[in-house]
């Protein structure tokens, strides 16, 4: 036998068919190419749960062509825009400023189909009264698992800009805007223009000042980080000269990127700033050198010689709640896509002779995802203060608490998802070229946009100090055990921690002020554990009058690992495991792919 013949035993042993399974690369689709309406069961879940029957067969043919829309092109393309950012071009060929950013056409491509699918959508629901609350949030809740930059590009307060412009701007200003603004010329183009070199969350420190100007004025200073930099009209905080140099002294105004004698308005970009991740959204250090702007608060018209009375900034910050809603949201998507990836990832990656899926650990980990993206959505949608099919007509109201306590669980679960998702890919999913290093990059942004857990913390003693939002928040937590009925032990147990909250609340209100302070986040964790909790009980009871229990599952799930006491050895003496034993189920109910 020569040295180039081998044995046919030998190539039978390393040569199976079943070992060059390894290599079918088609098995390992990801979340890319499905249509994620169809395959998400809990947001058909809760449209059930939020949308009357007629409502839901008006809605559901757009959410349908939303989730192909998004699941497909628009994060096909999102991976592009991440590897070929917006640009800045500084000066013409003739040395004259224009701060002219350079937008990638994958990015502009898919801005401009998301914003026809939602104006289309829009439409369909206000003239088939269906409530677009819920199907606005849906759709949002989707463009966040593509692309939590274009979420932002598209949605940096164009709402509040309309409002604010039609109640104070000066009236040529109003008349030509608004117009233009129903129209959409100024979709994904207008932007909230805060933080300064001294941070964004001391405002009273900014010192961008305002110098009156007839019925305008005459903004000077530098905004340094500012998104969505290649916008044509920002609100913009700053002191009106003679203010008192403090967050009392702040107020907003209105920027266009043009004056209203059709010149080019003092505004220029310094540079586009090199993120880590959210590439769609072009941020940057921005200046005002006498850009001509006009302000948002006082008299009508907006010919008020304010010289900072704060009302311009409390305006813009009660407004920032819903922005954190946003933010909370996109944190959400983050997640979720995480979750998506790491399942389709796990059954087909085959290890120790089966799907990783297959194995206890892994099971326990992606269980541990489900049930988590599940009680942050609970959470999520509970905040757009959408009435559900359990609640008493016409009860409760948006919640004080609400956004600051959402978002902190959301933006935090981005993160730590991401991480997880990569875990499951190993050594893949530190790789750029596969989808979960992006994610990991764009959810960390979500923890510092319209405020870090400090100031979420701080927002909630706020709330509590000067509002009393917790006795309504207190109350929306029994009345949602109160909806879900007789619910067993999980029942009790929320209930009987609702009680302790209580009991915690009243014991933090009397704590020396350092003290109270520092223990701000166990008290907020504490809060969002139990909030969750009760959401997904209240949702497990509409679900069991139509016959299901797998919310059941999700919120007994939630209830172990996040209220529960698990004794002296941490439950790991327990004989029984709900993750596991119910696992099919609980996978089944959170994607599936046939869609």
């Amino acid at each position: 036998m020569t040295t180039m013949e081998r044995p046919e035993s030998g190539i039978s042993d390393f040569h199976t068919n079943a070992k060059s399974r390894r290599y079918d690369t088609e098995r390992y689709g990801g979340a890319t190419g499905l249509n994620w309406w169809n395959a998400d069961p809990t947001v058909q879940f809760l449209a059930d749960f939020y949308l009357d029957e007629r409502e839901q067969e008006a809605a559901r043919p757009y959410l349908e062509e939303a989730g192909a829309l998004l699941g497909g092109p628009v994060s096909e393309r999102a991976d592009i825009t991440d590897q070929h950012p917006p640009y800045l071009v500084k000066y013409d060929r003739w040395g004259h400023d224009i701060s002219h950013v350079v937008m990638p056409e994958s990015m502009e491509h898919s801005k401009r189909e998301i914003i026809a699918m939602r104006r289309r959508m829009n439409e369909a629901m206000h003239a088939a009264s269906v409530r677009t609350a819920f199907t606005g949030a849906a759709f949002s809740y989707m463009l966040n698992q593509a692309e939590v930059g274009m979420s932002c590009a598209l949605g940096t307060g164009l709402d509040m800009i309309a409002d604010l412009v039609d109640k104070y701007a000066p009236a040529d200003i109003r008349d030509s805007l608004m117009p233009r603004i129903e129209a959409g010329e100024f979709d994904g183009e207008t932007a909230q223009m805060l933080t300064e070199r001294t941070g964004g969350s001391d405002l009273g420190q900014l010192e961008t000042t305002a110098t009156p100007n007839g019925d305008a004025y005459l903004l000077n200073g530098v905004k340094w980080f500012a998104s969505n930099a290649n916008g044509k009209a920002f609100v913009v905080l700053a002191k009106p000269e003679g203010a008192t140099d403090d967050q009392k002294g702040v107020n907003s105004f209105l920027v266009l990127l043009d004056r209203r004698d059709g010149s080019r308005n003092g505004v220029y970009i310094r540079q586009l700033k090199d993120k880590l991740g959210t590439k769609a959204v072009a941020s940057c250090e921005i200046e005002f050198k006498d850009a001509e702007a006009f302000i948002l608060s006082g008299k009508s018209e907006g010919r008020s010689s304010a010289t900072g009375d704060g009302a311009g900034l409390s305006r813009m910050m009660a407004l920032t709640n819903g922005s954190r809603i946003g933010v909370a949201a996109m944190g959400l998507g983050c997640a979720r896509r995480a979750l998506v990836e790491s399942l389709c990832y796990a059954r087909a990656r085959e290890a120790f002779g089966q799907p990783i899926l297959q194995h206890p650990l892994m099971r326990r980990k992606l269980a541990e995802l489900i049930v988590e993206v599940e009680a942050t959505q609970a959470l999520v949608f509970d905040s757009y203060y959408i009435p559900n099919r359990v609640r008493a007509a016409g009860a409760g109201g948006r919640l004080r608490l609400t956004p600051a306590l959402v978002k902190l669980k959301a933006a935090r679960l981005g993160i730590t998802a991401a991480s997880d998702a990569i875990e499951v890919h190993g050594g893949n999913g530190y790789c750029e070229t596969w989808p979960v290093a992006r994610i990991l990059r764009d959810a960390q942004v979500n923890t510092v946009w319209e405020g870090t857990d400090n100031i979420l913390c701080l927002d909630v003693r706020r709330s509590i100090e000067r509002e009393g939002a917790d006795v309504p928040f207190i109350e929306r937590l029994r009345e949602a055990v109160a909806n879900a009925g007789e619910g067993g032990s999980t029942a009790a147990l929320v209930a009987e921690r609702i009680t302790d909250l209580e009991n915690a609340i009243g014991s933090w209100k009397t704590l020396e002020r350092r003290t109270a302070e520092a223990r701000l986040y166990p008290l907020a964790q504490f809060m969002i554990d139990v909030y969750a909790g009760a959401l997904l009980l209240e949702q497990a009871k509409w679900e069991s009058d139509r016959g299901g229990t797998r919310k059941a599952l999700v919120a007994r799930l939630w209830a172990q690992s996040h209220l529960a006491d698990g004794g002296a050895l941490r439950g790991i003496d327990a004989p029984d495991d709900d993750a596991l034993d119910h696992f099919d189920e609980l996978a089944a109910g959170a994607l599936t792919f046939d869609s």
